[in-house]
């Protein structure tokens, strides 16, 4: 399959281009008008073009990955649509809901095939968690406790347009709390209907919030609660996630992220013990994400919905309104 990038920053150079490969693809073109973003894809013998237009005219592309910043998701998206080419597009849809209802009419009105680019869905640590609520090996799920920071200092973020509101369309929040709240969804199996959040600026005068708690509510009432943050130093646990049931409950370390590996235990209800539960530490969640999306290209089933998506951004920015209206 031949990708076309929009937006070669670190983490579709670091982690999708190579992700593509390790899938069977094929990176055609990047379209980036960055002298360094070009200058990096063409030391990879990668072509690269100004404009997203430029590069589907050109480039032969079967599915264009979105990955610039969240301001620039919905030209992107609406060019690909008008062409017929199929996107998988970084979370969140867009910066503000307004992008993001634009961008689901273009792909409704064009039929393409979209995905949003969660990857913690694609995770083998995260499918062996599903697989094992599914299985009832902890009991009927009562809750999602999730953890997911992160240190971004002001020397980093201050040429990085995730620290930037307009571009952004916030701060930690809206970078990694969707990440957080389709996880929980994908690891139940049923949408989140109820959300409520709190936002702080506590460490960093930079203009977006440094700090976010979320909770929320399923469907049939499992309570989900997720603190993100870019004011966590890297050397402390910062990446946990714990699904507790009647019977038990799953426990991963270090699976939430851009790397393979971490580590899950299934704890016993009853007597407290512990067993590693197995997954396959080698392979990036990145390449799982584009296996699947190239599947579902290929016309395979798949669970890529941006009708759902779209709903959690609702969600999501009614919460965040109403908490930056707090600060």
């Amino acid at each position: 399959m031949r990708w076309g990038i929009a937006g070669f920053g670190w983490v579709a150079r670091d982690y999708m281009a190579p992700a593509m490969a390790a899938a069977g693809g094929k990176v055609a073109g990047i379209a980036d008008p960055s002298p360094l973003a070009q200058a990096s894809a063409m030391s990879a013998s990668i072509i690269a073009y100004d404009d997203v237009a430029m590069m589907l005219a050109d480039a032969n592309i079967d599915a264009l990955y979105v990955a610039t910043p969240n301001h620039l998701h919905r030209p992107m998206v609406e060019i690909a649509a008008a062409a017929g080419v199929s996107v998988l597009c970084e979370k969140p849809l867009a910066a503000t809901l307004d992008d993001a209802e634009a961008m689901a009419a273009a792909v409704a009105k064009s039929g393409i095939l979209f995905g949003t680019a969660f990857d913690q869905r694609h995770h083998p640590a995260h499918m062996a968690l599903r697989d094992a609520i599914g299985a009832n090996r902890i009991g009927t799920p009562t809750a999602v406790r999730i953890v997911y920071c992160c240190w971004v200092g002001p020397d980093w973020s201050a040429a990085n347009w995730r620290a930037d509101a307009a571009a952004a369309g916030g701060g930690a929040g809206i970078d990694l709390a969707l990440h957080g709240l389709d996880l929980a969804q994908f690891l139940i199996g049923e949408e989140i209907v109820l959300l409520d959040m709190m936002v702080q600026r506590r460490i960093h005068s930079y203009g977006v919030e440094d700090g976010a708690m979320l909770t929320a509510r399923t469907e049939s009432g499992v309570l989900v609660s997720i603190h993100v943050a870019y004011n966590c130093p890297e050397a402390l646990p910062r990446r946990r996630l714990e699904v507790v049931g009647l019977t038990g409950a799953l426990e991963a370390t270090d699976t939430m992220g851009q790397t393979p590996g971490g580590t899950v235990l299934l704890r016993c209800g009853t007597s407290g013990e512990s067993a590693v539960l197995a997954f396959d530490t080698t392979l990036s969640p990145f390449t799982c994400q584009v296996s699947a999306f190239e599947a579902a290209v290929r016309g395979e089933e798949h669970d890529f919905d941006i009708k759902r998506d779209l709903w959690l951004m609702r969600l999501f920015d009614a919460a965040y309104r109403k908490a930056l209206a707090c600060l």
